[in-house]
């Protein structure tokens, strides 16, 4: 169980993120707040993992989910220039992340 929590806490790493880009600063509200919550969600969710999860593995794959997620967010809204080199290294990433679940 504690897999999946940090998983979808590392989702709302990547949610946080991207509302605090949004935010401008925090001059917007709703983003603003859709940071604070996300904020709130995904740290309680990554410290309760660490409870049964080693301190480096789930910090490792909690940035791991939200940065390939935000990544993604950002090749998807056009944020960010799609090239081969940032899907491999994106590739490896995601590979580090379920390298990490393989052996932990």
């Amino acid at each position: 169980m504690a897999w999946v929590v940090l998983i979808v806490s590392g989702m709302f790493e990547a949610v946080w993120a991207i509302a605090l880009d949004k935010s401008h600063g925090f001059t917007r509200l709703a983003p603003s707040l859709v940071f604070a919550g996300a904020l709130i969600i995904s740290m309680g969710g990554l410290a309760w993992a660490m409870k049964t999860l080693p301190l480096g593995t789930a910090y490792a794959v909690w940035v791991g989910v939200g940065a390939a997620l935000a990544v993604v967010y950002s090749f998807a809204t056009g944020a960010e220039a799609v090239s081969v080199a940032k899907v491999v290294f994106l590739a490896m990433i995601v590979g580090g992340v379920i390298g990490l679940k393989a052996f932990a």
